[in-house]
């Protein structure tokens, strides 16, 4: 069996808590791997290997720094290949899929090549009598991440790759799920000259995750998860002084209106809804017509795409999505299939019962379509994170807006339409933190940031761009004067209102 270890000070160690995880192909059902689930005190020797390297590679100049980022970029493009297949093999989703996981990631690190511009500071000359003010922006030590297990390339990548460019040192715990593409990349990181213990990876579960906000030299915390873990992340590291920024989950919406393109709106919402088996937190899984004409003519396009929907292995290069990660994820989708059934939705397609020939015990779903879906149904106000899409439908535009509006999560909501002013109205008036119009997956581009609203995220602060350079540093500001003559004749006086 093999065995998937942390890995610290530049270095494969193997776990000693003798607690271990079983990672799955997805594809199979099979046991492919065991992954050692770390103690607090191995999280704390990884800390503290990650705090003896931060006052090298924080004095190391920005651009040397960024010459080490620009090395990790070139290397992961090189092993694109590699990567996409190793995650593919753990994760289930599809390989065209895990190459976008990659690159999406990748494009935070060529962002982070920016850092000598990037952590600049600002400068006021002359702010009293011969008195200058600037301020610097410096990293904050040892910072960790824990990421999971849907995006094992791009998530973990959008945390330690704007924080070790800030300089600081980094303690990733991936998912135990599919551990193996984030071990990976911090081998690489030290192919690109990164000295040993900026970028360590601790595997575990709950220990790992409190022995990380309970430590007392890890100054920051970024974690990306399911809503009521993420709120428990953010409460208990914020009680123990911790920067927290914790982004929970997601019910994201697709408002359709009548003047929208149709033909458009069905590739997209195809693709968005069940691309990597939407288990994505910026899915689409809830499309909103305006209008019964709408959903109607909406419905009779959309049918006939879904059911040519060809659910395969992950390696198979002709299928749209692979399988779920595991066989309680899998079991659970299926429970909120039987939640909307009961709870009285139209089902127009039911994958439950899917099942691929020579892969029947791998951990697949086929997909799942509802129509007439209620805003009290619990199979609505939850997220499900995975193949299944409901429609919602509504009669005005002002009902299409509550909804996403009133829904406990606010991650992501696009609206379809060639109308310009129902568009500028809809972004002003929508509750949610990230807006697509006629883009169904609004995730912003990596010199912007990624942060959604209400039990989307908790903290103040979203995740890479200028936001991320902001959250993994913290601002000093000096007030200068040099005197010149005689420095006991020049007394400084403090400048008051007169």
């Amino acid at each position: 069996m093999r065995m998937i270890n942390h890995f610290i000070n530049g270095k494969d160690v193997a776990g000693t808590s003798g607690r271990f995880g079983d990672v799955f192909n997805p594809n199979t059902g099979e046991v492919q791997a065991r992954v050692g689930l770390a103690t607090a005190e191995e999280v704390d020797a990884a800390v503290q290997v990650a705090a003896n390297a931060f006052p090298a590679w924080a004095a190391m100049n920005p651009q040397r720094r960024a010459r080490v980022m620009f090395n990790f970029k070139v290397l992961i493009e090189q092993h694109m290949d590699e990567l996409a297949e190793m995650l593919s093999l753990e994760h289930g989703k599809v390989i065209a899929d895990s190459k976008g996981d990659i690159q999406r990631g990748l494009e935070v690190i060529e962002f982070a090549c920016g850092i000598p511009h990037l952590q600049k500071g600002e400068y006021t000359e002359g702010a009293g009598p011969g008195i200058d003010v600037f301020s610097m922006r410096q990293p904050l030590g040892v910072v960790a991440g824990i990421s999971p297990f849907n995006f094992p390339a791009m998530i973990p990548m959008w945390m330690f790759g704007v924080a070790i460019a800030c300089g600081n040192t980094f303690i990733l715990k991936p998912s135990e799920r599919d551990p193996s593409v984030p071990v990976r990349l911090a081998e690489l990181f030290l192919e690109a000259g990164g000295p040993e213990g900026v970028l360590n990876v601790v595997h575990g579960d709950k220990v790992a995750v409190d022995a990380i906000l309970d430590h007392p030299e890890i100054r920051a915390v970024s974690f990306v998860g399911s809503s009521d873990i993420a709120n428990y992340v953010y409460e208990r590291g914020a009680a123990n002084g911790k920067r927290v920024q914790a982004m929970g989950g997601a019910k994201n919406h697709g408002i359709v209106l009548p003047d929208a393109d149709l033909d458009q709106v069905v590739r997209d919402v195809i693709g968005a809804a069940y691309g990597s088996a939407g288990e994505r937190c910026m899915a689409l899984p809830v499309v909103v017509p305006v209008g019964d004409k709408t959903a109607d003519r909406l419905l009779e396009r959309l049918m006939p795409e879904v059911l040519k929907l060809k659910v395969g292995t992950s390696t198979d290069p002709d299928a749209q999505y692979g399988p779920v990660v595991t066989a309680m994820h899998r079991d659970r989708i299926k429970s909120y299939i039987q939640m909307g059934v009961d709870e009285g939705a139209e089902v127009l397609l039911d994958g439950r019962d899917f099942s691929l020939q020579g892969y029947e015990n791998g951990f697949f779903v086929g997909p799942s379509l509802f129509d007439h879906v209620k805003p009290g149904m619990q199979s609505y106000r939850d997220e499900i994170f995975g193949p299944v899409l409901q429609l919602v439908r509504a009669q005005t535009l002002d009902e299409a807006i509550d909804l996403p509006s009133k829904h406990q999560y606010g991650n992501g909501v696009a609206i379809f339409t060639s109308n310009g002013n129902a568009a500028r109205e809809f972004v002003q008036r929508v509750n949610v933190g990230m807006v697509g119009i006629n883009v169904p997956i609004p995730v912003p581009v990596a010199y912007h940031s990624f942060g959604g609203w209400k039990r989307s995220a908790f903290g103040d602060t979203n995740q890479y761009g200028m936001e991320g350079v902001r959250f993994y540093t913290k601002v000093k500001t000096v007030t200068q004067r040099w005197p010149v003559g005689d420095v006991g004749d020049q007394s400084f006086i403090i400048p008051t209102m007169r």
